[in-house]
């Protein structure tokens, strides 16, 4: 499926080929929140990074979050945070770890997306107490990451190249 995005000044705008089209992952993490604005919707459709075209690249940013483990020290991560450093709209994450993905923000994509049969809530532990999770029977809740991937939910529910 064509995906076609920009950010909310409309200065950077890109498309993509999306093999798992469906965006279906609330994010709670204090990245995604922080950075995308709220919980939900964040890094949760997948396409190929080749078909990534962009035009206003020059107004891009990148953001590398800092990690922090158990014992206090940090790393940077290897996953670049794409936004528009005007209007500051998140866009896609790259990792170089998986060269051939790029995982739009389904919050910047212009083009219609499927509706999810499933909502997948993620990263709860994360989640402060003021935000509300719902639960309802398309709803599954994870304290972290799930183990089913990206690939394996859409595959699961016959969505690839919805």
């Amino acid at each position: 499926m064509k995906l076609e995005g920009s950010c909310h000044c409309g200065r950077v705008r890109f498309s993509c080929e999306a093999y798992a089209p469906v965006p279906y992952m609330h994010c709670y993490c204090s990245i995604c929140r922080k950075t995308a604005g709220g919980g939900g919707f964040a890094i949760n459709l997948g396409a190929h990074a080749e078909s990534l075209k962009v035009e206003g690249r020059e107004h891009l940013s990148v953001y590398q979050a800092e990690l922090r483990d158990e014992d206090g020290d940090t790393r940077t991560s290897s996953g670049q945070r794409h936004f528009c450093r005007h209007c500051g709209s998140a866009l896609w994450l790259y990792d170089p770890t998986w060269p051939e993905l790029v995982h739009p923000h389904a919050s910047a994509i212009d083009t219609p997306l499927p509706e999810a049969p499933e909502r997948v809530h993620i990263m709860l532990d994360s989640k402060p107490a003021w935000v509300p999770v719902p639960h309802g029977p398309q709803d599954a809740h994870f304290p972290e990451y799930p183990s089913e991937s990206l690939r394996e939910w859409h595959a699961r529910h016959r969505l690839l190249d919805a």
